[in-house]
């Protein structure tokens, strides 16, 4: 059973503001331990490059595993999925 466009969507956004929060939350307990001072601004602007290059690399591998599960019925889309499930897991 495939997940619908608004499930997809809602997971999507969830996935955003938790990672957002999470890197600035970690941002700002963590740079202090390395000595580096940092404004608010600037840890919510460094949180929003994180989640943008998280979106990037979210997005690539769902179309890329999307791509795998339509190729599995292929003697090489099989072979790409064992090896890419067993590089990952």
């Amino acid at each position: 059973m495939s997940q619908s466009r608004r499930l997809s969507l809602i997971e999507a956004v969830t996935n955003v503001v938790v990672g957002y929060a999470l890197a600035v939350i970690t941002q700002i307990v963590a740079f202090p331990w390395f000595g580096l001072q940092v404004s608010l601004g600037d840890n919510l602007a460094i949180g929003a490059v994180f989640v943008g290059v998280s979106l990037i690399r979210s997005y690539t591998l769902r179309r890329l595993f999307e791509q795998l599960r339509y190729r599995r019925g292929s003697s090489a889309g099989k072979r790409i999925y064992r090896a890419a499930a067993l590089y990952l897991f």
